[in-house]
């Protein structure tokens, strides 16, 4: 009588990997390659690992991709209360209405220095094409990413789409009310507030709110009795109310707690207002921008109602005068991210991202800490930043 048979690779919908390929494999992969085991305890390992990996672990095998993009997963890390905030990235390529999307992933076996975290972006393999979100307003809510608005083909639009930041897949969302060219969309309370763009600007309920919970667009009476401004530069949610940047000098703030009354903001919030580019994001509900005239980081005092410095960043490299410059929010850290091109080479650009820690050291000082600061993706010369900004997964 034969000895049993042990189960082989051959059994599985898998191939082995072969002993140059486990050379090649990260480190971390080693507690969960034994393909053999049951998806329960898989899910169970996986969720207890940072998301950064992710993108990683996809490439071991086709039972790994479905793991990874699977509801079950991303509901055990809500459970264990694993969920994190992970950045993705939006690049377009000069004259060229498709658009690339990437994520934030961490490489296990990348060297590490003192300022690399080893990091790189890697493209979202999404089954639906990602609209061409050039020039609509990109936010987000929990896990997903919703590109609102813009022209499509030289034509104000309506739409929205949203991506879902765990499977990495586009859908259509209910669209909005109004059509608008470049609207300005930011989150206060897990709504979503748009407003400019629109064509229409006699119309005095030209806001709109939209509720992803109940996926319902609702308007919201315009300040005063004025006709609607077409041109809103920025909004942002910041200590309850909504904030609102106007191109006509007109600049007003929400509190939808306060019998939805709004109020007059002061002069001394519009320096990053009224200019027509400027990257800022709110961390811990303080609000940042980055200057590009000082070439500066900033806070805005807001019981002191005046802008402050930005310290302790001495360590990040300083941007060159050409470099776009981008802010967001990643988690209660902040994310920022710019371009420069590779030395002797004008054909080619890297992509840096550092990551910032913020801390509060006394009543009217923040300092941020430079984590890491490294190049994440090499790119032709003909790209450039359009999105930045983090998802909770």
């Amino acid at each position: 009588m034969s000895s049993p048979t042990k189960p082989s690779a051959a059994m599985n919908d898998e191939k082995a990997p072969s002993s140059e390929q486990k050379k090649t494999l990260p480190l971390v992969l080693s507690p969960i390659t034994n393909l053999f085991l049951p998806d329960d305890i898989l899910l169970s390992s996986l969720s207890r690992i940072s998301r950064l990996y992710y993108p990683t672990f996809s490439l071991v095998s086709k039972s790994f991709r479905g793991l990874v993009a699977s509801p079950e997963l991303y509901k055990t890390r809500s459970i264990l209360g694993r969920t994190e905030s992970c950045l993705y990235v939006c690049l377009r390529l000069l004259n060229d209405s498709n658009l690339r999307w990437y994520t934030l992933c961490r490489v296990p076996d990348r060297k590490l220095t003192n300022f690399s975290g080893g990091h790189l972006l890697v493209p979202i393999l999404s089954r639906h094409a990602p609209p061409p979100a050039h020039w609509s307003s990109v936010v987000a809510v929990d896990s997903n990413i919703y590109a609102i608005g813009g022209p499509i083909n030289d034509a104000p639009s309506s739409s929205v789409s949203v991506l879902d930041c765990q499977c990495d897949t586009w859908r259509e969302a209910p669209p909005m009310r109004m059509a608008r060219n470049y609207p300005t969309a930011t989150v206060l309370d897990g709504k979503i507030y748009v407003a400019g763009g629109c064509e229409d600007c006699t119309s005095l309920d030209c806001i709109e709110v939209f509720d992803p919970k109940t996926q319902i667009w609702d308007s919201l009476a315009s300040p005063g009795t004025e006709r609607c401004e077409r041109l809103v530069y920025k909004s942002v949610g910041l200590e309850g109310k909504y904030h609102l940047f106007g191109g006509a000098g007109r600049h007003v703030a929400y509190d939808p707690k306060e019998g939805g009354r709004w109020d007059s903001i002061g002069m001394d919030m519009v320096d990053m207002g009224r200019r027509t580019w400027v990257s800022y994001c709110v961390v811990n509900n303080i609000l940042f921008y980055y200057n590009d005239i000082d070439r500066k980081f900033k806070w805005y005092d807001y019981k002191g109602r005046f802008w402050r410095k930005l310290k302790g960043l001495g360590r990040l490299i300083k941007f060159l005068s050409y470099s776009r410059v981008n802010l967001a929010a990643y988690g209660e850290k902040m994310a920022v991210m710019w371009d420069t091109f590779v030395p002797s080479s004008s054909k080619n650009k890297m992509i840096w991202c550092a990551e910032i820690t913020i801390e509060r050291h006394e009543k009217y000082e923040i300092c941020g800490k430079t984590e890491w600061f490294d190049v994440v993706l090499r790119v032709p010369k003909s790209y450039e930043l359009v999105h930045v900004l983090a998802a909770t997964v």
